[in-house]
């Protein structure tokens, strides 16, 4: 057997000599390298070292879901059944049939008051709702408005479910959302998609409607439903489809946004209705003195120009005529059509205001006094 003094002798001159020589060397400088880690560096964690890759798929990225935000928001989202009787037009003799109407419903506060749609509760005799965790609640209906196709119900119940808020919150084009409800009364669904815009412009005597635009799927049962974002909050309450007969293209959906939802909610629980005044005309926007059209959202309004005056309405008394553009409102400009309807809508009926308008070059300032729409 080799010995470490017959291997020093003899390692220039015996090859088998040479090898033992390397490999005994090779390993007290790996010792020796290895004390001083160990004695200089104690925080290294050599147990996570590989020679290998050993990745596997859990080291894949996650997945995409919106999991949290439907458990945050689908629980106070529930299931609207109505009933209503009515005379049968088909028959030859006085005959009345129950019709059953269904649709979804958004828990808005702990007070059990409930957001859905005009159309879905409009006539109904008897309306119930079913929550997510069982229970059916007979619902009394506070308001209902029409012209933003909203209703306020009640229900009276504790620990319900309220939909994640936040006031604060500004909605964009191209933010993902979620569309929850009852649709063809399968039970909650959920779709998916993107906001494609956030609202209509055009001015005329029964405007206001700020309809939000997005492809997230609304069917018959839909209605009423919450349409929340990727962190689960509300920021509209489904309403209605756009669709073309005899297409087979999917079509466009409508949400009425949050913050005008809530606005009409809160008059309805306060007032059992919705006052709007209004000034009787209707205008076009456009982007220059000139009159010419806006056509683009990239372009910026210079102001609403006027194309009817209604001959006994408060513009008319105002002296207001076709061809102004009107500038700015109590002396605040605006800066789209649907703003100018707000700033209308939302005075008091019976409230003076102060139009500064362009004409034919000159601008100048007359009085309004607006009054209370009527349907």
């Amino acid at each position: 057997m080799l010995c470490w003094r017959h291997l020093l002798i003899n390692k220039t001159a015996n090859p088998v000599a040479k090898f033992w020589f390397f490999l005994l060397k090779s390993c007290a400088y790996g010792l020796a390298l290895a004390f001083v880690l160990i004695w200089f560096f104690p925080a290294i964690n050599f147990s996570s070292l590989t020679l290998f890759n050993t990745s596997s798929e859990s080291d894949e990225p996650a997945a995409i879901s919106y999991a949290k935000a439907v458990r945050r928001a689908a629980p106070a989202v529930v299931n609207v059944y109505t009933r209503s009787t009515l005379v049968d037009p088909r028959s030859l003799r006085p005959r009345t049939i129950e019709r059953q109407e269904l649709g979804s419903g958004v828990i808005m506060s702990s007070q059990g008051y409930i957001l859905t749609n005009y159309h879905v509760v409009n006539g109904a005799d008897y309306i119930e709702v079913a929550l997510q965790d069982g229970r059916t609640l007979e619902a009394v209906l506070i308001g209902q408005d029409q012209l933003t196709d909203l209703a306020v119900l009640y229900v009276q119940a504790e620990n319900l479910p309220v939909i994640p808020q936040d006031q604060q919150l500004e909605s964009q084009v191209g933010d993902v959302v979620l569309a929850i409800g009852n649709p063809l009364n399968l039970g909650q669904t959920i779709t998916q998609g993107i906001i494609s815009a956030n609202g209509n412009t055009g001015l005329s005597s029964r405007g206001y409607i700020d309809f939000m635009r997005m492809d997230a799927a609304i069917n018959r049962g839909n209605s009423g439903g919450a349409l929340v974002n990727s962190n689960g909050i509300l920021v509209g309450i489904n309403a209605a489809a756009f669709q073309l007969e005899d297409q087979d293209i999917q079509g466009i959906f409508f949400a009425i946004p949050y913050k005008l939802a809530l606005n009409i909610m809160q008059k309805l629980i306060k007032q059992g209705r919705v006052t709007r005044s209004h000034l009787g005309v209707a205008g076009d926007a456009v982007v220059n003195a000139a009159g010419e059209r806006l056509i683009s959202s990239g372009q910026r309004l210079y102001g609403l120009s006027i194309t009817a005056v209604n001959s006994n309405g408060p513009a008319a008394e105002a002296g207001l005529q076709v061809g102004d553009i009107l500038l700015k409102i109590s002396g605040k400009p605006f800066s789209s059509v649907q703003q100018a309807l707000n700033m209308i809508a939302e005075t008091a009926p019976n409230s003076e205001l102060a139009l500064t308008i362009d004409r034919s070059g000159q601008i100048i300032t007359m009085n309004a006094t607006v009054r209370e729409l009527r349907r």
